[in-house]
């Protein structure tokens, strides 16, 4: 397998330029001017214009967008918005489940079936308490006049744990299979132990049923559900277009974020071997390599604190095609990985100065992004004079 590329050194600092921002409800309340700046020359590649679209929403966690250019978002809190193309309005979407807002657990991600506009259909993950105990559930339900309706539990992580974090959550449907990303729960060594979903991605068919050639679907004694496992709390997933690799961000310990390929059945080494340390210091597992676990495809020291992600190969944006934008938590920032052949090349990234959970290209070509606990923002280009 690839080893990973440290991207340590290849960041320099962004000018921001802000404007006032509005704190209702509204489209245009506010524009930032942001600088991307990085690889390995150093230079300013281009500026891009963040457009608030919408203020005031609580801790949004996921997006998805429906056939119509509508835009639906989760609150971790546990509500769901439907975000109107035009005139970005907000409405209540109701009939939700029960769902635990407790720790880093809530109301996670949101799918929409590629087929709705004839099935109706969208996906939901989300944290479930019992007796106190908590874990990750992922449910299908038709949307029919803002409410869900005819709604089917399809996954539920085991087992229920106390620990209230590394919900994993993120959600993907790629021809015909629906894959769930699971962390480890802050019991990092089941993230190597079949017999649960700690720490692995989950692949189903896209009504919930097992496939066959799953790598250990026949394994005595394993979770017949898992396609790969080793990982630390995965809160990313999209599909290459240029190679139909599916890829996942994974948050590391002090240090160790991770970008990594899926392959059937492979083992990504946590927590046996990282490139981060405990918090506070201190090593963790066996170093940075092992045979029998995969190596990242980059990794972040320090911890950017990584998000959702997705691909771009538009052209709304100069010399951005081609590319792997990935959130960033920790560092209040937008990554943007080139890509080369089947790997990576180097790295820009736009400073954004606020915190970005999750981001996605919509039907228009743009990039939209949930920021700052409370924001809907896209990224634009302008003519500058």
């Amino acid at each position: 397998m690839r080893l990973g590329k440290n991207l340590r050194g290849w960041f320099i600092p962004v000018a921001c330029f802000f404007l006032s921002a509005c704190l209702n409800q509204a489209s245009n309340t506010a524009t930032v001017a942001v600088r991307e700046t990085g690889g390995e020359s150093g230079s300013v590649a281009s500026v891009i214009w963040v457009n608030t679209l919408v203020n005031g929403l609580h801790q949004p966690w996921g997006m998805d967008f429906l056939p119509d250019g509508n835009i639906l978002v989760t609150e971790k809190t546990g509500a769901l918005k439907r975000i109107t193309a035009q005139h970005y309005t907000v409405q209540d979407i109701e009939g939700l489940p029960g769902i635990a807002d407790e720790g880093q657990g809530g109301l996670m991600d949101i799918l929409v079936h590629p087929n709705f506009t004839d099935n109706g259909l969208l996906y939901l993950s989300y944290t479930v308490e019992e007796d106190q105990l908590y874990t990750t559930q992922v449910m299908r339900a038709k949307l029919a006049n803002n409410r869900l309706v005819d709604k089917q539990v399809l996954f539920t992580a085991q087992p229920f744990f106390k620990e209230r974090r590394h919900f994993g959550s993120r959600l993907l449907l790629d021809e015909g299979y629906l894959y769930i990303t699971v962390g480890d729960r802050g019991n990092r060594d089941l993230a190597q132990n079949l017999h649960t979903h700690n720490g692995k991605v989950i692949r189903l068919r896209e009504n919930g049923k097992v496939p066959a050639d799953n790598p250990f679907a026949d394994k005595k004694g394993a979770q017949a559900e898992i396609w790969t496992y080793g990982h630390r709390n995965p809160q990313g997933i999209a599909r290459n277009p240029l190679t139909g690799a599916i890829w996942v961000s994974e948050h590391g310990p002090q240090g160790g974020d991770e970008i990594n390929e899926l392959h059937r059945g492979a083992n990504y080494g946590w927590p046996l071997v990282t490139y981060g340390e405990e918090y506070g210091g201190g090593k963790i597992g066996m170093g940075t390599t092992l045979a029998g676990t995969v190596q990242p495809l980059t990794y972040y020291v320090p911890s950017i604190g990584t998000g959702g992600m997705d691909f771009y190969i538009g052209d709304k944006y100069p010399s951005w095609q081609n590319s792997l934008l990935v959130s960033a938590l920790r560092s209040s920032q937008i990554n943007r990985v080139m890509l080369a052949g089947d790997g990576i090349d180097q790295q820009t990234r736009l400073r954004m100065n606020m915190r970005v959970r999750d981001l996605q290209v919509g039907p228009d070509g743009f990039i939209y992004a949930l920021a700052d606990d409370s924001r809907l923002v896209r990224l634009e280009t302008r003519t500058q004079g």
